[in-house]
């Protein structure tokens, strides 16, 4: 069979393959559409497979809420070169994962792998046939959402950075809060959002550290613990949301400008992705 430039398009058109590899897939295929994206398929398998070990520290990552504002998610889709991160194709790959989380609202990374990206291919196997076509290791390896009253996302230049906060109020006044938040989180890189989130090994973990430094400085014995509980308590303050320094302002906590913002105005979830 006759395999005609009008075929190879239509085919780079369904799979974003390039054009020698769509007509050699045609011609193995036979013109048979469905078996070549099978080969192409089998193609990004194949280099999966084979650059499995490659670093895919490079990439995308994307924060958007929904239109109603009280739904948002965040996610990673990981390459191995700056080069392709840049590509406009692949930036739009990585807004149409996000698009469609949004649309359905998956839990986990696994069960966005696991939805329909199209009608021939699920996510996962949407991502399998772009490493054919991009010939790199792709790897979807964060994927976060919030949902709250109000949720706002922020997106740093570059994406390399974007963080999601959840408000308890749906008001305008918490979105432009809610703005400065997401800014915050993503210049300051909070652990949690208040001490009750910080997990007891961190803990345990730092107020030995202090007992040690206030040995090593010279402080009896007796003395270092309530040194190491004074240490804690100012770790606490700088790497807890609500008891940080506001950047724009630091003679308030995050805390008391959201209260100034709106009474009874909090942060009830964050997340922060960094490719570094």
């Amino acid at each position: 069979m006759a395999i005609t430039a009008a075929d190879v398009n239509k085919l780079r058109q369904q799979t974003g393959a390039g054009m020698m590899d769509c007509k050699n897939a045609l011609v193995e295929s036979n013109g048979d559409f469905e078996a070549a994206i099978d080969i192409l398929r089998k193609k990004g398998q194949k280099i999966a497979a084979k650059r499995g070990e490659n670093d895919a520290r490079e990439g995308l990552i994307i924060s958007q809420a929904s239109a109603e504002g009280n739904y948002g998610v965040v996610l990673t889709l990981n390459c191995e070169t700056d080069f392709v991160a840049k590509n406009d194709g692949y930036q739009a790959l990585v807004q149409s994962l996000v698009d469609l989380a949004l649309a359905h609202k998956p839990s986990t990374i696994d069960e966005l792998k696991a939805l329909k990206y199209d009608d021939r291919l699920t996510v996962d196997e949407k991502i399998t046939e772009q490493i054919g076509v991009i010939g790199e290791k792709l790897d979807l390896s964060n994927y976060g959402t919030i949902e709250a009253a109000r949720v706002v996302a922020y997106n740093h230049p570059g994406n390399q950075l974007a963080t999601l906060v959840g408000l308890n109020s749906g008001s305008a006044t918490a979105e432009d809060a809610g703005k400065q938040v997401a800014m915050q989180v993503a210049a300051m890189n909070p652990i949690a959002l208040n001490k009750d989130g910080v997990d007891a090994r961190t803990i345990e973990r730092e107020i030995e550290v202090g007992k040690d430094l206030a040995i090593q400085e010279g402080k009896p014995a007796d003395m270092a613990e309530k040194i190491a509980m004074g240490r804690l308590n100012k770790f606490f303050q700088e790497n807890t949301l609500l008891s940080q320094a506001f950047v724009r302002d630091n003679k308030m906590t995050v805390e008391q400008f959201l209260a100034s913002a709106e009474n009874g105005l909090t942060v009830t979830e964050f997340k922060r992705f960094s490719l570094s």
